[in-house]
């Protein structure tokens, strides 16, 4: 806000990417982070938002990519989404972005979430401790890298954490929300101790704001974004893969008219 003149901003503590975007609709937040696809059901009113409605939400920019982490124990014998049958499993807390991800992968893999898996709602740290204490047997936790509450469970003493790859359902996925809404990336090796690369599905992050939000605002709102990049990585360090050749890329809803005549002031907006 030190850099905005005549206008003050202040942080929401919020459950999740759900509750962000309708925050945006009710008017009392001005600006959210979001992953792609709760953006795009937004937009169309559809799924989580069916009964809430549509959210006239514009991005920004695309920050960096959120990771799907699918985390077991190493003697819980599961080596693949499919093994989770049965399973005690958190799906991440209600109303996140890692829930309506992690059932899709679930529904991709040929399993139903209501019905084929012990479904447990809880955030990456609260699942952390159930997997240390043996309540769950895995938990899906979608976010950048690295998580500090995964750091932790794989630094524990006596505990042997797993990563299974959750790139196996992307085909379906593709098929079921289209070619560009999920794609394949990885954990690269040594992010939490892993010796080997871990592929998994990928989504990308996005600033977003609401379509009436004033022009010129948000015009500045985006130039601050990458004029204080360093700052911006000193709090998070995520925020130095944040660059003009990927703010424009892995976005479904469109830009705002602010952030365009920024991304035309950089000669960089193609579309």
């Amino acid at each position: 806000p030190d850099h905005l003149p005549n206008t003050e901003a202040t942080a929401e503590v919020t459950a999740a990417a759900v509750d962000n975007l309708k925050f945006l609709k009710q008017g009392t937040s001005d600006l959210a982070f979001t992953m792609a696809d709760m953006a795009q059901d937004a937009v169309a009113g559809r799924d989580v938002f069916s009964d809430f409605g549509a959210v006239q939400v514009r991005t920004l920019a695309v920050l960096y990519s959120s990771y799907s982490h699918l985390v077991t124990n190493a003697s819980g014998g599961i080596s693949a989404i499919s093994d989770l049958r049965g399973r005690v499993v958190s799906t991440g807390a209600a109303g996140s972005g890692t829930t309506v991800i992690a059932r899709r992968m679930l529904q991709a893999a040929g399993l139903d979430p209501g019905r084929d898996i012990r479904e447990q709602s809880l955030g990456v740290a609260q699942s952390v401790d159930a997997l240390k204490d043996g309540k769950i047997d895995a938990f899906f936790w979608n976010g950048g890298l690295p998580t500090g509450s995964i750091l932790d469970l794989v630094n524990t003493p006596g505990v042997r954490a797993h990563f299974i790859p959750t790139d196996g359902p992307l085909p379906r996925l593709e098929q079921m929300f289209g070619p560009s809404l999920y794609y394949r990336d990885v954990i690269p090796k040594d992010t939490y101790n892993n010796e080997a690369e871990i592929p998994v599905v990928a989504v990308a992050n996005l600033l977003v704001a609401s379509a009436e939000m004033p022009e010129d605002l948000a015009h500045d709102i985006t130039q601050l974004l990458f004029d204080r990049q360093d700052e911006l990585a000193a709090i998070h360090p995520q925020a130095r893969t944040l660059s003009l050749k990927t703010a424009l890329s892995g976005s479904p809803v469109p830009f705002h008219p602010g952030a365009i005549r920024f991304y035309r002031e950089r000669n960089v907006w193609k579309q």
